[in-house]
């Protein structure tokens, strides 16, 4: 489904990524882990479209997706959530929703009635519970992490890229949230490509993980084989 052929990605002198290489297969929910200051966000906004590479070669279901801009990547079928929620605050819970439905994939021709039941659908789909009077101020961080996931699945994608998407939550809504990620891959069969610090859920999870540090691949594997990759505990705990 995607395949990430030496990517690099530098800001002046200073290289966010190296050389990466990385594939998914479709089905896969695949772990992307990685001290602070990595490369995993700036990955994302490679493969979205907000940043352009500096040199490599990405393609998604065979096309290449080097140059295009976000929407037109988002319409073949790749959405993303963000480590801090960026609501349009003036709307409500819903509209927010309903504009990844009207703007998203393949539904730009729906009336706004259809949009609005497909964006209540999604809602409940993710287990989220609001009136269509609810604003994105009345969700505390659990909520909001919750609308991110709820506008991304709207554009009803096949790649969903999570970032940080358990982040500031305490562990009954760690438990929630991540039995809305597996249900999203057994049932909607989404392709996930998750990042994220804490690593007991996603280990619990993923089928695979991919580690990067100071940009550059340095394990790939099952999450039995990462865990106790030397260059992994290095990268995480430091050397002696």
């Amino acid at each position: 489904m995607l395949e990430v052929h030496s990517v690099s990605k530098y800001f002046g002198g200073l290289g966010a990524l190296k050389e990466v290489d990385l594939r998914v297969n479709e089905g896969e929910f695949v772990g992307l882990i990685g001290p602070n200051g990595s490369g995993k966000t700036t990955l994302f906004n490679v493969l979205t479209g907000v940043l352009k590479p500096t040199s490599g070669k990405i393609t998604f279901m065979g096309h290449d997706i080097i140059g295009l801009i976000p929407d037109k990547i988002c319409h073949l079928g790749i959405a993303r959530t963000f480590q801090i929620p960026r609501p349009f605050k003036t709307m409500s819970v819903v509209e927010n929703v309903m504009l990844g439905v009207m703007f998203g994939g393949r539904y730009s021709t729906r009336s706004g009635e259809d949009a609005r039941q497909e964006a209540l659908r999604c809602l409940d789909n993710i287990g989220m519970k609001v009136t269509e009077a609810t604003m994105p101020g009345e969700l505390g961080v659990a909520g909001l992490r919750r609308l991110e996931l709820g506008r991304a699945l709207a554009t009803r994608p096949k790649l969903l890229l999570l970032d940080e998407v358990i982040s500031g939550l305490n562990a009954e809504e760690i438990s929630e949230a991540t039995s809305v990620l597996k249900r999203i891959k057994d049932e909607m069969g989404i392709t996930i490509i998750w990042v994220e610090h804490i690593m007991g859920p996603l280990m619990n999870l993923v089928e695979r993980v991919i580690v990067l540090d100071y940009g550059e691949v340095i394990a790939e594997g099952t999450t039995s084989e990462v865990s106790r990759d030397e260059r992994v505990i290095e990268a995480y705990l430091g050397a002696e």
